[in-house]
Parts: structure tokens; sequence; C-alpha cells
């Protein structure tokens, strides 16, 4: 493929079967899974989705290592990559024209939210924004109901502008008190 109109056109049949099989009641929804462990020695998580491994880590006044982007900064990516995908899902449908398209991220983090003094501060990533960069022949409707679209259409956009329950629990496997001494003993 030479362009991102190239691209576009190529996708555009499989973007179009994919809804022929959610229009039929063919498709139902999918699992998703990711697995994260931290790594001795550095701390360093690596995430493991299907066949793919992603290394995160925190900056040295955070105690990491700086060895990949932080929680908050790969979720600040997740959310400009999904945008940019529906971006490009829905000009493939809509058959709009696109040269270049690029998606900017930021949001705020802050040490002190929820310490003493500091309640009212959250201690999530806020102050989320994004801006879209696009080059493309077509007309501003065009382009605006586009946007539109991506805006009702992305998953992770969407996910963050509607939080939900997450479940959660906790699988605790009792270690043999000496060998855990000697982990206390190195710590200390």
């Amino acid at each position: 493929m030479t362009s991102l109109n190239h691209y576009l056109h190529e996708k555009r049949s499989a973007v179009l079967a994919r809804e022929a099989l959610i229009d039929a009641g063919s498709a139902g929804p999918n699992s998703l899974h990711a697995k994260v462990a931290a790594e001795g020695r550095s701390g360093v998580r690596r995430i493991r989705i299907r066949d793919h491994q992603i290394i995160t880590d925190s900056p040295p006044d955070f105690a990491g290592y700086n060895l990949g982007p932080s929680s908050p900064e790969l979720q600040l990516g997740v959310l400009g990559s999904c945008v940019t995908h529906i971006f490009l899902i829905q000009a493939a449908h809509r058959q709009v024209p696109i040269d270049s398209l690029e998606v900017e991220v930021s949001g705020k983090i802050d040490p002190r939210g929820g310490r003493p003094g500091h309640e009212d501060i959250p201690i999530w990533p806020h102050d989320i924004g994004y801006t879209v960069f696009l080059s493309s022949p077509a007309a501003d409707e065009e382009v605006k109901a586009l946007f539109e679209a991506v805006e009702k259409t992305c998953p992770i956009l969407n996910l963050l502008k509607n939080p939900q329950t997450i479940r959660a629990e906790i699988k605790h496997v009792k270690t043999d008190a000496a060998k855990a001494a000697g982990v206390e003993a190195e710590i200390a």
C-alpha cells in the first residue's frame, strides 16, 4: 500500500463485511484478555496481549527505571490509538479520503492526589483531551460527520466518558515464612 487513502480503499471491504455480520446477528461479543506480571529486580510490568508484549515502567521519581511508558501514559496512548483507528474505520466506511491523520492526547496526573491536604486532587489521570490533525480534500460537512461518528463509536473514548464497575478479586498463595523472611532481609 502506498498511501493512507490506498489503505482506506483496501480496508473498506473488511469494514463492510464486519458490518454485514453484525447486522445479520452473526457477530457477538469478543472476549478480551491481558496478563501483566511484575518482573524481579526491576519491577517492570510486562503486558502480554495475544502474541504481543508491551513493557511498562515508571520514571525514577516514581520508583521506576524509565524502561517504558507509565500506566497513565499508556492509557493516553491507548485512547489516541483507538481514536485514530476509529477515524480510519469510519473514513473507510464513509469513503472519506484522508491524506494524513495524527491524534495528540494530553492529560495531567498529580502525585499529591488524595494525600492529606490534597484530597480534592484526583489520583487518576484527569483533564484529558485530544486533538485530531487531519489532512483531507473532503468537505467540511463530511469531516464534521466523520468526527461525530468517531465520538459516538470509539470504544475507549466512550469507556473513559462512561466508566463502569470493574470486577476484582485476589487469589493469595501463601509462601513459606522462611522464604518470605529472606525477601524481607534483602529489602532491608
